[in-house]
């Protein structure tokens, strides 16, 4: 009787695959047969098949035959756990097979597959797999972690002036930043925002009008149509003295740290907002709101144009607003540089500090001190304007601007007339 044994998968290093073709009709057993039988003796006691795999260094051997037409043909199958070279005997010796039962046949090898080469590819394939996963997933951020925690940590913050949400350093800053409700609060302290208040609702109360009377105030509103009517109000009923409009579409809970810090880089003031937004203003009579006595005075807005009148007013820590003798300056300026490609430069008395090409603007400015109105040929853009802020510009003024929004006021021609 032979005894065949079957190896553990573990313990497979290599699979011998070859194929038999037979003149006549054989079967499993007839096959299993010939190939003990043929081999026996043949390279020595060390590496006889029977002994072989009764312990267990060669596996099971698979047979798959079929018969058509009075011939038959198959597949050898045998798992070895033996070393390559004594594998690589193994395999030659089958091709050494002539006759299976009472047929003639032949063995051709096919191939001895190293299954630990089909492993490590497995393996390979797997980790490609899981780094995959790993970088889709992403590694968490220190510091996205930090802001989680301290988000946490801030709603707790959150405090009350007058039963309106403020956060706790409303009383003791000098500005403050009003917003339209309680989760605006939350998200600007999120961001360590902490003298901001919210006036929830549509009107507004007269703690947030007192309060405003006091401090230097920007109104923070949604990028809606529904900030756009909370800030109108705001504007009718009290002090105001910077602006800012949260991205189109987007309220200022949602957003993000650095959309909240940009848009604030981007206050423009109330002046410039009116004039940038004339028709929010054209319904508007006359609004007269009593100013500070110590720094502002007393100014009606009508709906003639948003130009027609403009006060001169001194605020600490605030840009300048343009009084009639700034405007003549840079209507005059301008007329005198219409074709020119020149740029005037002043400095905060309205002395030339230099004329230059419109080319040479951006490095000139670069060089000179304390400038604090430029007038030039040609269009205000986002360059021009980003190097006017680092230099402490105050006004930019040319025949025409993108349109935008910045901290300082900019104008146009069209501005002047």
């Amino acid at each position: 009787m032979i005894i065949m044994s079957k190896l553990a998968p573990t313990s497979i290093k290599y699979v011998i695959k070859a194929q038999i073709d037979a003149k006549g009709v054989i079967e499993k057993p007839d096959v299993i047969g010939a190939i003990f039988g043929q081999t026996e003796g043949l390279l020595g006691s060390d590496l006889d098949l029977r002994e072989l795999q009764r312990t267990g260094r060669i596996g099971r051997i698979e047979v798959n035959v079929k018969s058509d037409r009075g011939n038959s043909s198959g597949e050898l199958i045998i798992p070895s756990s033996l070393d390559s070279a004594e594998t690589a005997l193994i395999a030659a010796t089958l091709e050494t097979i002539e006759r299976v039962g009472p047929c003639t046949a032949r063995i051709t090898l096919k191939s001895v597959e190293d299954t630990r080469a089909l492993k490590r590819k497995q393996v390979l394939e797997k980790a490609k797999m899981i780094l995959k996963e790993l970088l889709d997933k992403g590694i968490p951020d220190t510091t996205k972690i930090t802001e989680e925690i301290k988000e946490e940590i801030k709603t707790y913050e959150v405090t009350t002036y007058q039963n309106l949400p403020c956060g706790p350093g409303i009383m003791d800053s000098d500005e403050i930043i009003v917003v339209e409700g309680r989760a605006d609060v939350i998200n600007l302290i999120k961001y360590g925002i902490r003298n901001v208040i919210a006036f929830e609702g549509s009107s507004v109360p007269p703690a947030i009008v007192n309060l405003m009377k006091e401090k230097i105030t920007t109104v923070f509103v949604d990028g809606d149509r529904g900030g756009e009517l909370n800030l109108k109000g705001l504007l009718e009923a009290a002090e105001v003295d910077y602006v800012i409009q949260a991205p189109n579409g987007k309220e200022v809970e949602e957003l993000s740290k650095k959309e909240v810090y940009k848009s604030l880089r981007n206050k423009i003031s109330v002046s410039q907002f009116k004039m940038e937004n004339p028709a929010m203003f054209k319904k508007t009579s006359t609004t007269t709101t009593t100013r500070r006595t110590t720094t502002r005075s007393s100014t009606s807005t009508t709906t003639s144009a948003p130009q027609a009148k403009i006060e001169t007013k001194t605020l600490p820590n605030k840009s300048e607003t343009i009084d009639e003798k700034q405007m003549s300056v840079f209507k005059k300026t301008l007329e005198e540089l219409i074709g020119t490609r020149a740029a005037c430069i002043f400095d905060s008395d309205f002395n030339l500090l230099g004329k230059v090409p419109v080319k040479e603007l951006e490095n000139v400015l670069k060089t000179v001190d304390k400038p604090f109105a430029v007038v030039f040929d040609g269009k205000i853009d986002y360059n021009l304007d980003f190097i006017a802020k680092k230099k402490g510009i105050k006004f930019l003024v040319g025949m025409e601007k993108e349109n935008m929004r910045s901290s300082i006021t900019l104008l146009s021609r069209e501005n002047l007339k």
